[in-house]
């Protein structure tokens, strides 16, 4: 139940002599680069290669990039703008625009930039996953399914897309399918997000048990995921542990207070 966006950045090319390699460094970013850093570094490309619109698209590109990761949307939106303006064809700016628009839980402009990206790469796996996402949003489950079939075709071992795919799954009460998902997805890489999703799969079936060893497991690397804690409250209420499972689900709506309605919408009362 952890579904997760694919934001993209192309690597700037030093290709101005007056931008230094410190700042394309800093602006292509990674996950040890704060956000802040890595827009201090686009701004300074910007300025610099002035005379170089393709380094200027990327630096806009990964801008809107570090934004996004800080939560301003808007701010990234803009930057994306400006790199559409001087590359209309630059489909990772329209597939990262559009994961902006879904944070901002505006999925209609967030499905037509995937719609476009992928108009101008079929082959591009992200804009596909970021589509199904936005279509799992919106209640969407048949569409959501057919690009996450896609995005698993062009990318068959990325454990993020086999995950939410499972979860998807297992939410239309396809579980035998999500639970393929889910193993294969924990055996290339056992996140948190993987146990978890398996976890919910398991509630499907009815197998409290094994759904309990699932959300330990996910709890052990990510002991305060609410969804893990009142899926395994959830479990331990229906094998007759109502202090342990009081107590989980107790603990997860403090942590996100709605998780309850949610578990109802899914189909577990």
């Amino acid at each position: 139940m952890m579904l997760m966006f694919l934001v993209t950045g192309a690597l700037a090319q030093n290709t101005d002599a007056s931008a230094d390699a410190a700042n394309v460094d800093l602006c292509n970013g990674n996950a040890e680069k704060s956000a802040e850093s890595q827009i201090l570094g686009c701004t300074a490309l910007i300025k610099a290669a002035a005379d170089s619109p393709k380094v200027q698209a990327v630096a806009y590109n990964n801008r809107g990039n570090a934004y996004t990761r800080k939560g301003q949307y808007d701010l990234a939106i803009a930057d994306y703008d400006e790199a559409l303006k001087i590359n209309t064809d630059y489909f990772k700016a329209m597939n990262n625009r559009g994961v902006a628009y879904q944070k901002k839980q505006d999925y209609d402009h967030a499905i037509k930039d995937f719609d476009a990206a992928i108009n101008i790469d079929q082959d591009y796996a992200n804009a596909y996953a970021n589509r199904a996402i936005a279509y799992e949003k919106m209640g969407d489950y048949s569409n959501a399914l057919k690009d996450f079939d896609k995005a698993l075709e062009l990318q068959p071992t990325l454990t993020v897309l086999l995950n939410d795919r499972c979860w998807t799954r297992a939410r239309v009460d396809q579980l035998t399918a999500a639970m393929a998902d889910c193993n294969q997805a924990i055996q290339l890489e056992p996140t948190a997000a993987a146990f978890d999703s398996r976890g919910f799969t398991n509630l499907k079936l009815g197998q409290w048990t094994s759904a309990v060893g699932d959300y330990n497991s996910a709890l052990r690397i990510d002991p305060k995921l609410p969804t893990a804690l009142y899926g395994r409250g959830f479990a331990k209420l229906k094998m007759g542990d109502r202090t342990g499972g009081n107590a989980d689900i107790s603990t997860a709506v403090s942590i996100e207070q709605d998780i309850g309605s949610k578990f109802v919408e899914y189909g577990l009362r």
